[in-house]
């Protein structure tokens, strides 16, 4: 009835877009009965059945379906984009894949603490063609995770059909390929539905493992109303109508006497009510006005987390790699579910022998090796971080984080504008070139994610820093993706406090002052201009070290080019579309009275990252910072 209202809406131009649901809301239904409420469901964008039955407010449904406040996005997603953490129910994307992954985090999160639940996650056929699919499955079959994956077989992805998007007869027979069981259910079937779900989560809750799930089913309507049907063959449309959930269910009930017609008709005057009732309130609310600083402050997470000051003066000479591995090992001790995840990071400690030594002291729960995909390792970290688990997911090389971006980009950044849900994840990467290892493991990607709102960006250049950043970005309920350059690793040593200490994001350093002229940069960045400044003594320099790139510390800049009136920013990234160009013009913009020269940008060339050493230091700067920086003095 809820459905045939939003049709009714759709067409008076009251909602912008319906996903419908009709022919087979059994499955929504019966899984959601099937489970208990504390139990986490990932729906679609047709499960209406899902919200109905965890009971959430009609009124919110229909406020968030016109983009009112009294929704659960506050105007800023549309449709079942969202999640409810009362309701135990986690909203999909557009970018389907993503949430087979974070039903895999939920899950570990209950395996951890050894709570006996189930976590149930729907995908369409279409999406199960896409990456995320497999490698959500290969995940949640490794690490034995109690999750039901629900494939809504209906029969079209859009408009191709089933013929055209898979070469097996059933998309259950993959379990096999994954080592796990795989069951067929006519999705039609409220009781089928029902009775074979709720055996099979009782049997998950006493012996955790991953199902697979082929409802069979069929939509009534297209994908979206716009889509129309006339795709489908009339024949098929009429074979499927006789087996409609509703109707054959009703007829049962009548048949069995639970039901009679009287009663049918006075529940259907009960939900007509509620629906009324429900839309006129959300029609009362005023629409969501624009609030810039609203907006903005939404993007993150606020907390009132201070810096750990750093409590004893003992310190130690250490190399940038071992800062790291201390900060990371102290906060595995600070955070006691704290769960790191990457590729042979357990055993073997890692390519860069980071976390040596971890798996024996912190346990084979907290310390995970994980299959190599990116993507569903991500996906996972947003579900451990859905289920109040921090995690952290080591990038073997930074350059592989294309393989796990789109959850990164499209889910871990958005989450909190969308729904206020935290994204408690830090991802390590590895990066930076100088070490001659070609265009695959020297790539120094911080633009990827600068330009992305919602994520936080770290990108040190000391020990010290390195140690008391990474603490923070774990404390942090943000997304943090922290770059550590490997030329770095064991390369620079420094005076690092032996006790566990953060340092606050956002803030620069300066390490060196001087009158006529701002060097800004970071990472490997800072330590050529070091080397270049001090090759010319004459050269009165403050030299910035941005230490976060998200937030930016832009005052600091700001400060130091008011006092010298010149500027170069130096960085490692290739040159077009990096950070130092978004600072050379925010400097334009802000303070272009206090400038007495152009302002100067350095960056690698613009091609991949060359093997050959001749070839790679003609690619990287740090020769053509030097020109530029004693150009920029002749002003």
């Amino acid at each position: 009835m809820i459905e045939e209202k939003m049709l009714i809406l759709l067409r008076q131009g009251k909602i912008s877009k319906w996903f419908s649901g009709i022919g087979q809301e059994a499955i929504s239904v019966g899984v959601t009965s099937a489970l208990k409420d504390s139990e986490y469901i990932l729906p679609m964008h047709r499960n209406l059945g899902v919200f109905t039955t965890r009971d959430v407010p009609l009124f919110r449904l229909f406020s968030q379906w016109q983009g009112k406040a009294g929704g659960f996005t506050n105007g800023r997603d549309r449709s079942f984009h969202f999640g409810s953490q009362e309701h135990k129910i986690v909203g999909m994307i557009s970018h389907l894949g993503p949430q087979l992954g974070v039903a895999d985090g939920i899950a570990l999160a209950d395996v951890i603490r050894k709570k006996k639940k189930v976590t149930a996650v729907f995908t369409g056929e279409g999406a199960t063609s896409e990456g995320d699919f497999h490698e959500a499955l290969n995940v949640a079959s490794v690490w034995n995770l109690p999750v039901l994956f629900c494939i809504e077989n209906n029969g079209y992805g859009l408009s191709t059909p089933i013929k055209e998007q898979y070469n097996c007869e059933n998309l259950v027979d993959r379990a096999k390929g994954y080592g796990i069981e795989g069951r067929i259910i006519d999705g039609n079937n409220i009781l089928e539905v029902y009775n074979k779900v709720s055996e099979l989560c009782k049997a998950l809750r006493k012996r955790p493992r991953p199902v697979l799930l082929e409802f069979k089913t069929f939509r009534m309507r297209g994908h979206e109303e716009a889509s129309g049907t006339k795709y489908v063959p009339e024949k098929l449309m009429k074979e499927w109508a006789k087996k409609d959930p509703i109707s054959n269910y009703e007829a049962f009930l009548l048949k069995e006497g639970v039901l009679s017609a009287e009663k049918i008709e006075k529940l259907k005057t009960e939900i007509t009510d509620e629906i009324n009732i429900g839309l006129e309130k959300a029609y009362a609310e005023e629409p969501v006005y624009f609030d810039k600083s609203k907006e903005l402050d939404h993007v993150f997470y606020t907390t009132e987390d201070k810096p750990f000051d750093i409590r004893s003066k003992d310190t130690e000479n250490i190399r940038f790699v071992d800062a790291i591995s201390q900060g990371l090992r102290q906060s595995m001790e600070r955070h006691q579910e704290l769960v790191i995840m990457g590729q042979d990071i357990a055993e073997y400690g890692g390519v860069f022998k980071i976390t040596e030594g971890f798996m024996k002291e912190f346990g084979r729960n907290r310390v995970r090796n994980t299959p190599i995909c990116e993507s569903a390792i991500v996906s996972a970290a947003m579900g451990l971080s859905i289920n109040t688990m921090k995690s952290v997911v080591e990038m073997q090389f930074a350059d592989f984080v294309s393989s796990g971006f789109n959850p990164i980009v499209n889910y871990l950044a958005k989450v909190h504008y969308r729904w206020g849900q935290q994204a408690d994840v830090v991802v390590r990467m590895p990066c930076g070139g100088g070490v001659g290892a070609g265009p695959f493991h020297s790539q120094t990607n911080e633009a990827w994610f600068t330009k992305t709102p919602g994520l936080k960006v770290v990108y040190p250049a000391f020990p010290k820093d390195a140690k008391g950043l990474l603490a923070q970005s774990i404390n942090d309920p943000n997304p943090v993706l922290f770059f550590e350059h490997k030329g770095l690793y064991r390369s620079v040593y420094g005076d690092v406090p032996t006790d566990y200490y953060t340092l606050p994001l956002g803030e620069a350093a300066t390490i060196m002052e001087g009158n006529d002229i701002t060097v800004v940069s970071y990472g490997a960045g800072v330590h050529w201009a070091m080397d270049i400044l001090e090759k010319h003594p004459s050269v009165s320099a403050d030299l910035i070290d941005l230490r976060t790139l998200m937030p930016l510390d832009i005052e600091a800049i700001y400060q130091s080019v008011r006092k010298t009136g010149k500027v170069i920013v130096l960085q490692e990234d290739t040159l077009f579309g990096g950070i130092a160009s978004d600072i050379s013009a925010l400097i334009t913009e802000n303070c272009f009275e206090h400038l007495d020269a152009p302002i100067k940008r350095v960056g690698s060339l613009d091609t991949p990252v060359p093997f050959a050493k001749n070839l790679e230091n003609g690619f990287l700067p740090k020769e053509r910072f030097e020109a530029s920086l004693l150009e920029l003095m002749t002003y």
